[in-house]
């Protein structure tokens, strides 16, 4: 066992002072003591401490891709002709490129304050679309990466199967994803079978649009022999909720609700497009919801009614889903900075009773976030995962203020440094950034014939 001391800590929403933890040889915190002297050969830390996030949507070959869509090729750019550009580097990236641009982008995820991602992990097939000799391989690419990084991963293999409502079968350029329930279930299974350390595993539905109402009640089902989440893109986009509504009659949230489906394992990503109705059932039903704030406004996908789910009491987490931001700090200050521009007020995600922006917003995101990679525990608090963030102690962002303003400063004061420590299960992240990027650029030349 070791112990670290820091001069104040985030713990259960507020800052403790003079706080000793003590890591326990499982790799989760044993103790976590506020008020005390630093014990005798405690780890002195610089100045205050956060607990990790988790990243609770990720699509890690995306990352390849960041960047590389800021043009208008035609008459009309959206979300829909992203995807079209964004499949050509699906069809293209191999396991090895994979594993090494996945493993830069997690080293870029813990600099930026995410020590658990989940991935949303849906690239299954070789380029021409026939399944690999182990159709894991690319899951088991992840993993690595992971591992390569020092990140802890939730792996979400996913059903799709089909293009659209009315199109019972996938594109040509969606052939790397075909899956059903069972060979997902299976998928989910031989992860956690693994026992990988820090890796841990559940299923995902891409959408409504891309699964039959049987296949989804059936891994609903199947998913009754696993632990782990249950995770869904829907109503990202106004012309999905149009389909859905076309096809079904009911609204993508509804739909899930009224068919039974829901619990407190599913998470519901984006869900930007909602009305009171499908907040209150969502509430009941006891699921999340995941918002990726910088891809939903890089994607021109809208702002979800987030008062509304604050309100209703729905767990909310974050992710960064394709990667255009890699820091939970600046998805938080989007995540209020659109409802400001849309409502034209400000501070509208605190409330009377929780007056901190930022302080409600990260534990709104420490709380949904954990249920959302399937963890009972999180924080700086006994029996969770000894995960931990040092701010950079020189960030001028937020030297010299007052105490009580610190996460205030460092979120919306922004942008801030990477975070200057990170620990994940009781270890320090390496300082060997330098190598993995190395590794993950060359993987990037040679995606696009550099």
């Amino acid at each position: 066992m070791s112990v670290l001391w820091a001069p104040r800590a985030w713990i259960d929403g507020t800052w403790a002072e003079r706080v000793a933890l003590r890591i326990g040889a499982d790799g989760c915190w044993a103790d976590v003591t506020a008020g005390v002297p630093a014990p005798d050969a405690a780890e002195l830390l610089p100045g205050p401490v956060l607990p990790g996030l988790v990243n609770a949507h990720s699509h890690a070959f995306q990352r390849a891709f960041a960047g590389l869509a800021e043009r208008r090729e035609g008459e009309h750019d959206d979300f829909w002709s992203w995807r079209d550009r964004m499949y050509r580097v699906a069809l293209a990236i191999s396991p090895d490129q994979l594993r090494a641009v996945a493993a830069m982008l997690y080293r870029e995820l813990l600099r930026g304050g995410y020590t658990q991602v989940c991935e949303f992990h849906y690239l299954q097939h070789q380029p021409d679309g026939a399944p690999y000799a182990d159709p894991t391989e690319l899951g088991w690419a992840l993993a690595d990466a992971a591992a390569d990084a020092g990140i802890g991963l939730t792996l979400l293999p996913v059903l799709y199967e089909r293009a659209g409502f009315t199109q019972p079968v996938l594109r040509d350029d969606q052939r790397r994803f075909r899956t059903d329930a069972d060979s997902v279930h299976s998928l989910a299974r031989r992860f956690a079978a693994a026992r990988r350390p820090n890796v841990n595993a559940g299923v995902a539905v891409h959408s409504l649009r891309a699964a039959a109402p049987a296949s989804i009640h059936r891994l609903r089902a199947l998913a009754a022999t696993i632990d782990g989440p249950i995770h869904i893109h829907v109503a990202e986009q106004t012309a999905e909720v149009d389909d859905c509504l076309a096809a079904t009659g009911r609204r993508p949230m509804q739909w899930l609700a009224d068919e039974g489906l829901l619990d407190a394992r599913w998470q519901l990503v984006h869900a930007t497009h909602s009305v009171p109705a499908e907040i209150d059932a969502i509430a009941a039903s006891g699921a999340g919801v995941v918002i990726c704030p910088t891809t939903e406004a890089n994607l021109g996908d809208g702002v979800p009614d987030l008062p509304g789910w604050l309100a209703a009491g729905v767990p909310l987490a974050l992710g960064s889903d394709s990667h255009v931001g890699r820091d939970w700090r600046e998805e938080i200050r989007w995540l209020d900075y659109a409802q400001r521009l849309v409502r034209r007020q400000r501070n509208v995600s605190a409330a009377p009773a929780q007056p901190a922006t930022a302080s409600r917003l990260l534990s709104a995101a420490l709380g949904g976030g954990a249920t959302a990679a399937g963890f009972a525990r999180w924080g700086l608090a006994p029996g969770a995962r000894a995960d931990l963030l040092v701010p950079d102690p020189a960030d001028p962002v937020w030297v010299g203020l007052p105490a009580a303003q610190t996460l205030d400063a460092l979120v919306f004061s922004g942008p801030a440094r990477p975070f200057a420590r990170t620990l994940v299960a009781g270890r320090w992240v390496p300082d060997d950034d330098v190598a993995l990027f190395a590794r993950g650029a060359a993987a990037l030349q040679a995606l696009h014939g550099r």
